[in-house]
C-alpha cells in the first residue's frame, strides 16, 4: 500500500476528516499568501528501560494532529491541534489567514513528487511482543555482568517510533511519508579500587528491531560500551593548551555537525547571523575538505523521504575542496534567497513550524591512512569518543567535551585522558585541517539535533582527521 493510501485511511477514513472539505479550507487560507501547508501527523512511540537488573520503566504513546501554517514574505503564522476535526481545521485557518491580509501574494510551485523508497514502512512496535523486548533487555544486563567483575551497573533501553505525515498544499498537491526508527542503548559503570567510571554505545536507524536486537549487535553494542568504561577506568588527568588534536572516524562527526553545519542552515545566513554569511563561493576550508548533507542514505536515522514541506531529501555539497558551495533550505528561506529548496525543512511535530535543518552531515574521506596521520603527530590528542558541547552560531565558537581520548606521544597512542574539551572556531577550525584519512565512517545511528527548542533525528560522519593548533581545556596540573 503506497504511503498517500496508509495516510489517508489514517487522516480521513478513520479521524472522519472529510478529504476533499479539508482541501478547500487549506486552499483559502493559503490564498493571498507565498506558501504554506497543511501537515497531517499520525505517530506511534514506546521506550523501554531496564536499570540495575529489573524493568525501570515502559511507555507507550500515540498522538495525532495537524499543523497549518501560512507564509507572507519573512512572515509566517502557525496553528495546530491534535483534534482532527473540520472545525478545528477551520479555527486554524482563521488564524493563520491574518499573516497575508493584503499581501496579494501568489503561492509557490509545489514540491516535485518522488516515488523513491529510502526505507521500509513496516512499523516497529507492531512487529515484536513486549516480552520480548523485556527478554532481550534481561540477555543485555546478564551478558554484561558476565563479562567482568567490574561491572557495577549496567543500563539498557530500547526505543521504537513509527511516524506517518501527509502534506496537503493550496493547489491541492499532496505528499506523505511513512517513517520507522528504533535505537538501542547500553551503558556499564565499572569499579575498581573505589574509582568508577561509565561507558556508553548505542546504535539504530530506520529499520525495525530485527537489527538491533540481533545478538551479534547488542554483544557488539556490550562489548563496545564495557571497552569504553575500562579505558575510562585507566584514564589520568588531560593536559591543556594548544596542540595537534586527531578525530577519530564516525561519531566525532558530531563536532562538525554542531560547529559547522548549523552555520550552514539557510535562515541564519538569510538574517546574516551566521559566521559563514556572505561566504558563498569563497574559501572557507582547508583544501581537501569537503563536507555534505544526504538524506537519502538508505536506512540512516537522519534520512527522509520527503521532508515536513513534501520537498525530495537530497545530497547537497555545502563545502566542496574549501570552497563553500550551498547552504541548507527550507522552501521559505530559499525563496527570500532567490535559492533552491535542498529538502531540509524538518520540524519535531506535527506542534512545531519546519525550518532548515541537517539530515546527515557527513564530511568525505581524503588519501591519508588513520596510522599515517596518528604517525605525524609528535604530541598532541586523539579524541575518539564525544560527549555533550555547546555552539554560539554567530561567532562560531564551540566548546566540546571528549568522553574518550589518548595522549598521542611521538606518534603512538598513549595513555587514555579525562576531562579533555576542546575549545575552537568553526571556520576557523575548518582551515586547520591538514591530514584527512581514507576511512570516512558514519555514526552507528543516535543523533538527535536540538534548535529552538525542536529535536530531530540526524547522521553524521567523517573520517579520521588532523587539526593542528586547536586549544584542549584539560585537568592536569
Amino acid at each position: 500500500m503506497s504511503a498517500i493510501a496508509v495516510t489517508d485511511d489514517l487522516f480521513f477514513n478513520r479521524a472522519g476528516l472529510d478529504r476533499a472539505r479539508a482541501e478547500n479550507i487549506v486552499a483559502d487560507a493559503l490564498t493571498g499568501g507565498d506558501d504554506g501547508e497543511l501537515f497531517l501527523e499520525f505517530n506511534q512511540s514506546e521506550a523501554l528501560s531496564f536499570d540495575d537488573g529489573k524493568l525501570k520503566s515502559a511507555s507507550f504513546d500515540v498522538t495525532q494532529g495537524f499543523g497549518l501554517r501560512a507564509v507572507a514574505g519573512e512572515a509566517h503564522a502557525y496553528a495546530h491541534a491534535s483534534d482532527l476535526s473540520e472545525a478545528a481545521l477551520k479555527r486554524a485557518a482563521a488564524t493563520v489567514k491574518a499573516v497575508h491580509a493584503g499581501h496579494g501574494g501568489a503561492l509557490a510551485e509545489p514540491p516535485v513528487g518522488t516515488n523513491r523508497h529510502l526505507y521500509s514502512d513496516d512499523n516497529p512496535l507492531a512487529k515484536m511482543d513486549f516480552s520480548e523486548k523485556v527478554g532481550v533487555l534481561q540477555e543485555i544486563d546478564a551478558y554484561a555482568r558476565a563479562k567482568d567483575p567490574r561491572v557495577r551497573q549496567v543500563m539498557a533501553s530500547i526505543s521504537g517510533n513509527w511516524q506517518a505525515v501527509q502534506i496537503i498544499r493550496g493547489d491541492g498537491s499532496r505528499a506523505a511519508d511513512i517513517r520507522p526508527l528504533v535505537r538501542l542503548n547500553v551503558s556499564i559503570m565499572v569499579e575498581e579500587n573505589g574509582r568508577m567510571e561509565t561507558g556508553s554505545h548505542g546504535t539504530g536507524g530506520r529499520f525495525t528491531y530485527e537489527h538491533v536486537i540481533d545478538p551479534a549487535t547488542w554483544k557488539a553494542g556490550v562489548d563496545e560500551a564495557l571497552r569504553q568504561a575500562l579505558v575510562n577506568l585507566g584514564s589520568v588527568p588531560a593536559p591543556a593548551g594548544e596542540m595537534q588534536v586527531v578525530l577519530g572516524p564516525g561519531w566525532p562527526g558530531i563536532l562538525l555537525h554542531e560547529a559547522i553545519g548549523h552555520g550552514l542552515e539557510g535562515d541564519f545566513n538569510r538574517k546574516q547571523t551566521s559566521a559563514f554569511s556572505g561566504l558563498m563561493g569563497r574559501q572557507v576550508a582547508a583544501k581537501g575538505v569537503t563536507v555534505i548533507d544526504d538524506g537519502t542514505l538508505l536506512d540512516r536515522r537522519g534520512s527522509l523521504t520527503i521532508d515536513d514541506e513534501g520537498t525530495p531529501s537530497q545530497r547537497t555539497v555545502l563545502i566542496e575542496d574549501g570552497i563553500l558551495t550551498g547552504y541548507l533550505q527550507d522552501r521559505q528561506n530559499a525563496r527570500l534567497m532567490g535559492m533552491k529548496p535542498t529538502g531540509n525543512g524538518r520540524r519535531q511535530s506535527f506542534a512545531h513550524h519546519p525550518m532548515p535543518r541537517m539530515t546527515n552531515t557527513i564530511m568525505l574521506g581524503g588519501d591519508h591512512a588513520p596510522e599515517e596521520i596518528l604517525k605525524s603527530v609528535k604530541k598532541g590528542l586523539y579524541a575518539v569518543n564525544f560527549g555533550g558541547g555547546q555552539v554560539d552560531i554567530t561567532s562560531g565558537k564551540f566548546v566540546f567535551s571528549a568522553s574518550e581520548a589518548y595522549l598521542i606521544e611521538d606518534g603512538r597512542i598513549g595513555p587514555a585522558v579525562k576531562g579533555a574539551t576542546l575549545i575552537g572556531n568553526g571556520p576557523d577550525v575548518l582551515t586547520k585541517v591538514s591530514m584527512i584519512g581514507n576511512d570516512m565512517k558514519l555514526d552507528p545511528g543516535v543523533g538527535t539535533c536540538g534548535k529552538d527548542g525542536q529535536g530531530v533525528p540526524v547522521g553524521v560522519g567523517q573520517p579520521t582527521l588532523r587539526i593542528d593548533g586547536l586549544t584542549v581545556g584539560g585537568t592536569a596540573a
